[in-house]
């Protein structure tokens, strides 16, 4: 069956009307697979302000800037999470231009909007009086909002743009997207000159030629008296993909699961040298690649799976977050070329597993624990950048190589927020998540994030440590975790190292490190606030005058009883 992707027709225009220059620009982005499904179609329309001298310039690099930087961006990435932080440098580059080259009058300003349209849902960015308008089912609605200030004068002007000041808000939504539904977007020489009903009626009336309706709506607000640059977009929607049409769906639908592997088996290139047993649903072989002679590890599926076209994305869904990730720290996927099977293929790190070394070195210093969490961190940091959650980490995914090399070895459960919005996520019951390692908010199902990473590597470190886990369950048999210190199994551990743990496995995600680099900071430096040592009671605050006041009321009484003596 032929998959059903995303189709949209579109159409746009400018012109410089009654100006002398056109500081308008505009641009659509339709790219094809694989970007189409990875990142959309995008569409971005921008105004330059007229009374500064580098408007022209500013709308031009903020268009051209965008459509180049958002489909650089990583794949694993949101559509907001790409959006925003290239407006975001954006916004900083004219800022900085502005000073660099013209005067405090003359700054780089524009205005823009920008919409993209990914899988099913349509997401909008927005700064400054650029609009842009949905059309559905004969609905002609605005979904943004002009960033105006009233002058006492009753004039309006801008409160916000690109490149007026270092840091920018840019407002962001998203909305789903139907079949049929038209988005508008314009400059205010459009919508500021053009009834909108009007711009509406021409728009219906040539739906299926968005060019042809740009042109005409452009010529008609000039002849109205526009007396601004004219500007407009328009991106039909004719087809939506299906929820889960993405290239793990077609490369499943494409490749057949491969025979049982066996000592001496060739195919694809690769010899089979021997098993290496299972791990979270895969079969895994060393395996020779005869062109180069490189020794590697290929990942096979298991064909006993009840549910083929599911296990069949979980499986892929492995091969795609392994393969955007290059680090020491992290084992590497590796390209293994065209297939005529469904595997893939990755280096080969020979060496034991952190769950074997905690066994073979059941006492491990301070310093050998540090080196070990330090590797894993900057490993996690690898996924986080690329806003991957690992999700599952543990001694039995983590392999230390022969030269003390640490690697993060599994992506079975990685969470990938570029991929949220066109699949469902390919977590599975049967798949071997320990709740040991795992954040309770993991559990209670309010969301991973890099803090339940955090959370895993702060127990690792503690089990290392000590050869323990640091909660155990309440004694009314209830869930909840109770944190033991670790000075407990290991009274040479430094208190602040105790605390530095404590906070790194907190039950509470706010009561964590923001931020990993924290972690590790505290964990090879003392934190004065754990370092401190606590408040001496009172009595030994104050022995002296203790006492003193002890002596003067004994030596008070022995007078009384004298008095009574005498």
């Amino acid at each position: 069956m032929e998959s059903k992707g995303l189709i949209v027709k579109a159409g746009q225009r400018s012109e410089k009307g009654i100006k002398e220059r056109n500081e308008d620009c505009c641009g659509i982005m339709l790219p094809e697979e694989p970007l189409l499904s990875a990142k959309g179609v995008t569409a971005i329309v921008a105004d330059g302000v007229s009374c500064c001298q580098g408007g022209r310039e500013s709308s031009e690099s903020c268009v051209r800037g965008f459509l180049n930087d958002y489909y650089s961006t990583p794949e694993s990435w949101d559509v907001k999470t790409s959006g925003q932080r290239v407006l975001i440098a954006l916004n900083r580059w004219l800022y900085g231009e502005g000073l660099r080259r013209y005067s405090d009058d003359f700054t780089m300003l524009t205005t823009l909007s920008a919409l993209v349209i990914k899988s099913t849902t349509a997401h909008l960015f927005h700064v400054g009086d650029t609009r842009i308008y949905r059309l559905r089912q004969g609905d002609f609605e605005c979904l943004t909002r002009d960033h105006h200030r009233r002058l006492s004068n009753d004039r309006d002007v801008l409160s916000r743009a690109m490149g007026a000041d270092p840091e920018v808000i840019v407002d962001y939504q998203s909305v789903a997207v139907e079949e049929g539904d038209l988005f508008f977007l314009s400059t205010d020489g459009i919508h500021g000159y053009r009834n909108i009903g009007e711009i509406k009626k021409i728009i219906e009336e040539n739906i299926e030629d968005p060019e042809h309706a740009a042109r005409l709506i452009v010529n008609e607000a000039i002849v109205k008296g526009s007396k601004d640059n004219a500007t407009c977009q328009i991106i039909l929607v004719k087809q939506l993909p299906h929820q889960n049409s993405d290239e793990l769906s077609l490369q499943s639908a494409q490749l057949p699961f491969p025979p049982s592997p066996h000592h001496g088996m060739k195919f694809d290139g690769f010899r089979i040298l021997r098993e290496l047993g299972e791990k979270n649903e895969s079969g895994r072989y060393l395996a020779k690649e005869e062109a180069s002679g490189n020794i590697v590890v290929i990942r096979v599926p298991l064909t006993n799976d009840v549910n083929k076209a599911d296990y069949t994305d979980r499986f892929l869904h492995e091969e795609w977050a392994g393969r955007r990730i290059n680090h020491q720290n992290v084992l590497k996927v590796q390209d293994s070329g065209k297939r005529h099977f469904l595997y893939y293929v990755t280096e080969y790190a020979e060496g034991q597993s952190l769950r074997q070394w905690m066994m073979d070195g059941p006492a491990p210093s301070l310093t050998e624990v540090r080196n070990i969490i330090e590797q894993l961190a900057s490993g996690l940091k690898a996924f986080h950048r690329l806003e991957m959650i690992h999700n599952d980490l543990r001694p039995e995914n983590i392999i230390i190589d022969k030269e003390g090399t640490v690697k993060i070895v599994d992506f079975s459960s990685i969470k990938v927020a570029g991929l949220e919005k066109i699949i469902a996520p390919p977590h599975d019951s049967r798949l071997p998540l320990s709740l040991d390692y795992r954040a309770p908010e993991c559990s209670t199902g309010t969301g991973e994030d890099e803090k339940s990473d955090l959370y895993a590597l702060g127990v690792i470190a503690y089990e290392m440590l000590t050869g323990h886990l640091p909660y155990k369950k309440a004694k009314s048999g209830k869930k909840q975790r109770i944190y033991r210190w670790a000075r407990y199994y290991n009274p040479a551990l430094p208190l602040w190292v105790d605390k530095t743990i404590k906070k790194a496995v907190a039950v509470d995600p706010l009561k964590r490190y923001e931020e990993i680099s924290q972690f590790i900071h505290d964990l090879s430096k003392p934190n004065p606030v754990f370092a401190a040592a606590p408040p001496l009671p009172l009595l030994k605050r104050q022995s002296l005058y203790f006492w003193r006041g002890l002596a003067i009321v004994e030596l008070v009484w022995i007078l009384i009883l004298l008095c009574f003596v005498v």
